[in-house]
């Protein structure tokens, strides 16, 4: 196992939450057993993704579950976190393929967590209408009244914030909208759909809900008025605006009003409690003013018009993906958000951490996995709430609009043959899971 200075990793606590996560979309494959997704229409434009592929494929994980449940046996996990098809459970067959997973998740003594919407939206719907939030908590009731006798822990949502920006605001991701700030209503819908869902649950009778979203420190580019005034607006709509209202009951100042309906009544529903808060961290952001023209970073371009501009983080190794590598910034996310809530933020769990990287002995993603085991336990001993940690992902996938040029995967996916072979990195994830010891 890594070691720091010849030091192993520290204890967590008994009961913690080791897992991986996945998504439907990424991994599963199947398309023409589900009905279709906005991604699917995304992906079927020439030049959205890069490499022209599509997920009609991916892994194939929906005919080949049992040998990737196999695999998380193999790894040591006691947590699984994969998501749901809201189109696949409305092809009609779908939840016999949940059922099934369930069942073998629960036979290899790994718990199952599934998020409840990770970007897949049916190809019908659209997060600007309203009623899309109700049609969400009407699967959520479908989903829920038949695997909740073996499910108990849930997710609703994953990372509206990069939905909404990246599928609505700059059009990126699907459904490829470029609407900038008239996309904050899908902000709205979606965190509307996450409270009507965890009525829903409660209803169904669940005692363990969470959401998934994304977090990460927002740094100012420099002291300097216009930097700290661009990286304050940055942290609100990336974090605050998506925070504040699941955990404070209201919109940081002057959102709310540019949010749709009833906004009052409906942050009641969207405050609805939770019982644990999922944060998934991948780095810091640099902000600073606007700088007059189009950046590209992180393969986005950023439009001239935003009121803020992304900068480098310099002398830090990157990922594949061109992402800083950061460790520290994961306690100073989880230290603040402890300061910032208090006891309104519920016990945190990190339910996406993870790198893109190449190649079968990975030793960059084990690098970057230890370095961030230890902050989050830095966290841990400053007295913040952490109940478990899964790293994003079990398996290369279809990394959405890169295709499969990016290979996040504790798992080797050959996408010729779909032959799985576990890298280094699962073979060290594998051996701190056992110097853990008993997770129960």
């Amino acid at each position: 196992m890594a070691t720091d200075a010849g030091n192993p990793i520290p204890r967590f606590p008994a009961g913690f939450l080791w897992g991986v996560s996945t998504s439907a979309h990424q991994i599963e494959g199947g398309a023409d057993e589900r009905e279709p997704s906005v991604w699917d229409a995304f992906t079927a434009e020439p030049g959205r993704v890069k490499d022209g592929s599509t997920a009609a494929v991916a892994c194939d994980h929906v005919h080949r579950h049992r040998e990737d449940v196999a695999l998380l046996a193999g790894l040591g996990v006691n947590a699984y976190r994969f998501s749901v098809s809201w189109p696949r459970v409305r092809s009609g067959k779908g939840l016999d393929f949940y059922d099934r997973l369930v069942d073998d998740l629960c036979a290899a003594g790994v718990r199952p967590v599934p998020t409840l919407f990770h970007w897949d939206l049916p190809a019908d719907l659209d997060w600007l209408e309203r009623d899309t939030a109700e049609r969400f908590a009407e699967y959520v009731s479908q989903v829920a009244g038949r695997l909740g006798d073996r499910v108990t822990k849930w997710i609703t949502l994953n990372e509206p914030a990069e939905h909404t920006l990246l599928g609505h605001a700059l059009g990126v991701h699907a459904p490829g909208k470029k609407l900038l700030f008239d996309a904050l209503p899908v902000a709205h819908h979606q965190l509307l759909a996450h409270g009507l869902a965890v009525r829903a649950l409660r209803a169904a009778g669940a005692a363990d809900i969470g959401v998934a979203n994304s977090h990460g420190p927002t740094w100012a580019a420099s002291a300097e008025a216009a930097d700290v005034e661009a990286a304050d607006f940055y942290d609100l709509l990336l974090n605050r605006l998506f925070a504040d209202p699941l955990l404070l009951g209201r919109y940081p100042d002057g959102i709310g009003e540019l949010m749709p309906g009833d906004v009052e009544a409906d942050l009641k529903v969207i405050a609805e409690p939770l019982d644990w808060y999922g944060i998934n961290y991948y780095a810091p952001t640099r902000v600073g003013a606007p700088q007059g023209a189009e950046i590209e970073f992180g393969g986005v371009t950023m439009p001239a018009e935003l009121p803020f501009s992304i900068r480098e983080i310099e002398d830090r190794p990157v990922t594949d993906f061109g992402w800083p590598v950061v460790p520290e910034g994961l306690t100073e996310l989880l230290t603040a958000f402890r300061d910032r809530y208090g006891d309104r933020l519920p016990p945190v769990v990190i339910t996406e951490n993870g790198c893109s990287y190449p190649g079968v002995d990975d030793q960059d993603r084990i690098a970057y996995l230890d370095g961030h085991v230890r902050a989050l336990h830095r966290a841990v001993a400053a007295g913040v709430d952490v109940r478990g940690y899964f790293v994003w992902s079990l398996l290369d996938n279809f990394e959405w609009a890169e295709g499969y040029a990016r290979r996040f995967g504790l798992v080797h996916v050959d996408f010729g043959t779909l032959e799985r072979t576990p890298k280094a990195s699962y073979h060290w994830y594998r051996e701190l899971l056992r110097a853990q010891g008993p997770t129960t």
